[in-house]
């Protein structure tokens, strides 16, 4: 079983410090069920790939438990596509082979560790039980441009058609820690099978390497119930915890009302009422009927929209199943006429993940969530809205840096909220927006939100960008 990992990043031969394997070596590691080898085809300033080559014992597997697909076939033990396919025997050799780049850790580049960097993945043989239809379910959302070649059960016998297994390339712009994770979790979950016992010590490791995208993934029971061998009872209790793990999470609805009364506190009553009415204004300027309102939070954008009888189709989506309940709570869902719960929809999901949900709607706000990310997740968030989810209009708004000398009660050096990851001064906002619409095909125009001055500019940020006609671009 091979497996690749290449990266076009500059200088690209510093993948060795990521995966702590030195270009110019070739490793072997003795694992439980056989060897890994390390080595790199080519190891270039502007191209590096390690490869990981697996080698299991295939005698040493006739000694072991061949799982649920054989239980009725005599000759499982001898007769098994272990040795040459990547399955969970893959997941435990990434684990023992690159387990301080599997936590993110590099004591030579520790700021590359989390940087995102171009990296693509070639797998030479993957079974996917469920076809190229639940490989792209499982890792298109997050953010993987996919590449799959499937294979005939026997070339010379075309009839007998097609097999389970693919050839796989991955392309995405990461984390080589996130990689990780993801092939680490996903490829047994592909196999449907495990090589060893599962128990509750199984879910630990499920919920270490998912706890930053697991959670939100919209294929995230079906992920779950695989990885546990769709054993019930481990099941639901993962799914359970997966739930606390979101109660746990800074809570969306909080999170707006301590920034307002931070606001309020220093003489800007009623900004954010301001801010979504602008919002609201923008959207029905650009003549959209089908409208995202994306981190919705409390639903306070969802009842001003409502309200307005242009927008045919309005949704809010949370990464937070308790302020997606708070909204609906809050918009007396239950009790709205029948004709407006039509208008409304609400669902959980993340804005780092690719999701299908959001394609083909005219307009998308996005209302003070960015500085809530961490800066290397950006890059995600901006493929995920600009380049699949693609609206013709994004509103976008967020703290201007600059401002806060004029809060009498925000300590210098400090953000307007303790969850804020970052805020952004008024050139690097346009230097950020700017790169966006030149990237994917938009144009982008600023506008201030509050009361300006002229040395820190306003309170509130906001970038409208529009989509460019073909003729546009052409000219």
């Amino acid at each position: 079983m091979l497996l690749t990992i290449s990266t076009t990043y500059s200088p690209a031969t510093d993948l060795g410090y990521l995966l702590h394997k030195h270009p110019e070596r070739i490793q072997s590691f003795d694992l439980t069920f056989g060897q890994a080898h390390v080595f790199y085809p080519e190891a270039r300033d502007e191209r590096c790939t390690a490869a990981l080559l697996l080698d299991v014992d295939a005698v040493g597997l006739t000694r072991r438990p061949h799982g649920r697909f054989g239980e009725n076939f005599a000759l499982a033990p001898y007769v098994s596509d272990r040795p040459y396919v990547a399955s969970s025997f893959l997941s435990v050799a990434i684990a023992q082979v690159f387990s301080s780049a599997l936590s993110g850790k590099s004591k030579e580049r520790p700021q590359l560790a989390e940087t995102a960097i171009p990296l693509e993945v070639k797998l030479s043989t993957l079974p996917c039980r469920g076809g190229e239809q639940l490989l792209r379910r499982l890792f298109e959302p997050l953010g993987y441009k996919i590449s799959a070649e499937r294979h005939a059960l026997d070339a010379q016998f075309p009839d007998w058609g097609e097999s389970r297994y693919f050839t796989v390339t991955l392309q995405n712009t990461c984390r080589l820690s996130e990689l990780l994770t993801h092939l680490y979790v996903l490829i047994p979950v592909l196999d449907d099978e495990k090589h060893y016992w599962v128990d509750d010590a199984e879910i630990e490791k499920l919920l270490k390497h998912g706890k930053n995208w697991l959670a939100a993934h919209p294929e995230q029971e079906s992920i779950v119930r695989r990885y546990l061998k769709n054993l019930r009872p481990l099941t639901d209790q993962a799914l359970a915890r997966l739930c606390d793990t979101d109660l746990q999470q800074t809570d969306e609805t909080i999170q707006a009302e301590e920034e307002a009364q931070v606001e309020a506190r220093n003489v800007i009553p009623g900004l954010n009422e301001v801010r979504l009415q602008r919002v609201t204004e923008v959207l029905k300027q650009c003549g959209g009927k089908r409208v995202l309102d994306l981190g919705c939070g409390e639903g306070k954008l969802l009842r001003k929209l409502l309200r307005e009888k242009q927008f045919e189709e309005i949704v809010g989506m949370d990464v937070s199943h308790r302020a997606l309940k708070t909204a609906q709570e809050r918009l007396h869902y239950e009790r709205l006429p029948e004709r407006q719960k039509e208008r409304l929809r609400l669902f959980q999901g993340s804005l780092n993940y690719r999701d299908n949900r959001l394609v083909g709607y005219d307009a998308a706000a996005v209302i003070e969530v960015i500085e809530h990310f961490d800066l290397p997740r950006l890059t995600a968030f901006e493929r995920v809205l600009f380049e699949f989810a693609c609206p013709r209009t994004v509103v976008l708004t967020t703290p201007n840096i600059e401002y806060n000398v004029k809060f009498e009660n925000l300590q210098a050096g400090h953000f307007r909220h303790k969850d804020h990851r970052f805020e952004w001064t008024r050139d690097e906002f346009h230097s950020w927006a700017t790169r966006i619409s030149e990237r994917f095909g938009y144009a982008v125009v600023f506008h201030p939100i509050g009361p300006t001055t002229e040395d820190v500019g306003a309170p509130t940020q906001m970038a409208v960008f529009t989509q460019e006609s073909q003729e546009e671009k052409t000219v």
